[in-house]
């Protein structure tokens, strides 16, 4: 692998620090990614996100033995609308897995009823049940407590002004916004873009490793098997969608030149897509990267 790939992986990795990356490769926990190489350079955007506190001491306290066993969450405003109109995003991550879910809220208010949802997804999926939430004081899930008591939660509290207490879901915060304004600041994108960067820094996360989950990523844990990451493209980078045949008039160019903003579709497999001239968003799967 030349030093290109490597800064290729980096940047598809939402500027993923370049041991974590030979630890994905030399562990094997990730398939498509080969060996990787130290750069001759350091990533410019990487030092100027990296200007936060200390970091929180690492946890000594009581860890899940089971997915769903505790929930980490907390709450989070962003000073940008973003284009769909949220102000702020929510987190969930679960103790045993270290796998995170972000949903985007255009109210404070909504918190209960993404919560509820987040609830009636999950334990569907997995088959297992939440017994722990785990939230700071925010009225946006004290709000929530009847439901809480009616299904049996343990709602546990942090102490107020102390967010080191919960500090699981703090440090994946920070780290998802260092990693968002590394991929808007690196593409010059308008800040408006930060939903989409949340939402493609924690699927990114969530298959790399963790401290506390040696050898395995979270979404290993949570799927029982390796992720693969050879559709990883970077964030923001220009594509060629293809134009479906009967959309297109005998003399049009077979495909269009749109903006990608790196967001991958859950309800189908393909690529959101941002178009600047028509400012819509698309859904495809023929495409053609320029990164």
């Amino acid at each position: 692998m030349t030093f290109d790939d490597t800064w290729l992986w980096h940047l598809r990795f939402g500027h993923l620090n370049f041991e974590s990356l030979k630890f994905l490769t030399r562990k094997i926990l990730v398939i498509g990614l080969s060996s990787i190489n130290y750069p001759n350079k350091k990533c410019e955007f990487c030092i100027l996100r990296q200007k936060h506190k200390d970091p929180f001491p690492k946890d000594k306290a009581w860890r899940a033995k089971k997915p769903l066993q505790l929930i980490h969450s907390d709450f989070c405003l962003v000073e940008v609308t973003s284009n769909g109109g949220s102000k702020y995003f929510i987190t969930f991550i679960d103790d045993f897995s270290r796998k995170t879910w972000v949903y985007f809220l255009k109210n404070k208010s909504d918190a209960c009823d993404v919560f509820k949802k987040f609830k009636y997804y999950l334990e569907k999926q997995s088959g297992y049940f939440i017994k722990i939430l785990r939230t700071d004081w925010g009225t946006e899930f004290l709000l929530c407590d009847d439901f809480l008591k009616k299904y049996g939660f343990k709602h546990q509290l942090t102490v107020r002004y102390t967010p080191q207490q919960n500090s699981v879901v703090e440090r994946k915060k920070r780290t998802v916004m260092d990693i968002v304004r590394s991929m808007i600041h690196s593409k010059n994108m308008p800040k408006s873009f930060w939903a989409e960067a949340v939402s493609c820094a924690i699927y990114v996360l969530n298959g790399c490793p963790t401290i506390c989950n040696y050898g395995q990523t979270p979404y290993e844990i949570w799927i029982g098997k390796k992720s693969h990451i050879s559709h990883l493209k970077i964030f923001g980078c220009l594509a060629y969608a293809h134009v479906p045949d009967v959309l297109k008039k005998k003399l049009d160019d077979k495909a269009k030149k749109i903006f990608f903003f790196f967001w991958y579709s859950h309800e189908t497999k393909g690529y959101k897509l941002f178009n600047p001239d028509t400012g819509k968003v698309i859904i495809s799967r023929d495409i053609t990267f320029d990164e």
